[in-house]
């Protein structure tokens, strides 16, 4: 089935790495700077400053990730203002902010974006032949019957379309 949608110029996507990360992402972006060119990118406070410093990237930047930034990328996951999330967390380290990061990857989930957790997804991700296909984002709001306090209403699977080839 295809979508008569035209492919998307550039993805928006979000770029977050948390402190023992940092060096991970840098060096993710810095190998796929060429393919990271082409497309819009958003990032909290420290990660943006660094992927612009060191690589030279523009990267719109929020708040620091425990003062909001993740809330912040997350809001625009929900208004669909992002198409893909790159989180290099650490699963390993207790982090003060833990229920934002919960609530960010929940969003994104729900809001059937792609996330990548680690660089070889990440690698996965933004080398895919479907970066430059049509994608559909599930818009909760926009499907009464996803509202668990309405009688009937239940979070149904979202309904993902992609362009075929």
């Amino acid at each position: 089935m295809t979508i008569d949608l035209a492919a998307p110029a550039g993805r928006r996507i979000a770029l977050i790495a948390h402190d023992n990360k940092k060096q991970d992402m840098l060096e993710w972006a810095e190998y796929n700077l060429a393919l990271l060119t082409g497309h819009e990118l958003f990032a909290t406070a420290t990660t943006g400053r660094l992927l612009q410093e060191q690589l030279g990237l523009p990267v719109t930047c929020f708040r620091s990730g425990p003062f909001g930034g993740d809330q912040q990328i997350g809001a625009r996951i929900a208004e669909g203002e992002i198409d893909l999330l790159v989180f290099l967390w650490d699963p390993l380290e207790p982090h003060p902010h833990d229920p934002d990061v919960k609530a960010l990857l929940r969003v994104a989930v729900v809001c059937n974006i792609p996330i990548a957790c680690n660089r070889a997804t990440a690698d996965f991700m933004i080398s895919s032949p479907l970066m430059g296909q049509v994608h559909q984002q599930w818009d909760p709001a926009a499907d009464p019957a996803a509202d668990p306090a309405q009688p009937g209403g239940a979070v149904p699977g979202p309904g993902v379309a992609h362009q075929v080839a």
